[in-house]
């Protein structure tokens, strides 16, 4: 082929440090709106953040000379430093691990309606439930003792 091309789509999940709930709902859509923009910074296309107030879900389209270490890296330290510079949350931070899940394209459009339905759905299933699902449904192997 004389040209690259690729379909790289990833919904990517990552936790408040010590899971704590401390994403208020009065400026988490602005949280999401900054980690959108920081994800963009970054050189990859965000197509949709959301989360509720301990976890945020994010669907990125990436490119083949991306690193996904790097972009997480550079999205959680820009957005976390935000949080504490224009919100004045001192103690904000994220946990240093993330997941990512590959996503097909006939399944973008379920992906983007399970994060805007974030809300509802922890009224039934809290994180842990849904990460541990999201693992299970993903065939990801872990290590308990790591996971939290």
């Amino acid at each position: 082929m004389t040209s690259t091309h690729l379909s790289l789509s990833l919904h990517i999940v990552f936790s408040t440090k010590h899971r704590l709930p401390c994403i208020e709902s009065t400026w988490r859509s602005k949280l999401h709106a900054y980690i959108g923009g920081a994800a963009k910074r970054e050189g990859v296309v965000p197509k949709i953040v959301g989360g509720v107030e301990d976890h945020v879900h994010i669907l990125l389209e990436i490119r083949a000379t991306h690193r996904l270490a790097d972009v997480m890296r550079g999205i959680k330290a820009a957005s976390s430093a935000w949080v504490r510079r224009e919100l004045g949350v001192r103690e904000f931070g994220w946990q240093d691990g993330y997941g990512a899940f590959s996503v097909s394209p006939s399944h973008r459009s379920g992906v983007v309606k399970y994060i805007r339905n974030q809300e509802s759905r922890h009224r039934r299933m809290s994180f842990q439930e849904e990460y541990l699902k999201m693992l299970m449904e993903s065939e990801v192997r872990y290590d308990p003792r790591y996971l939290w």
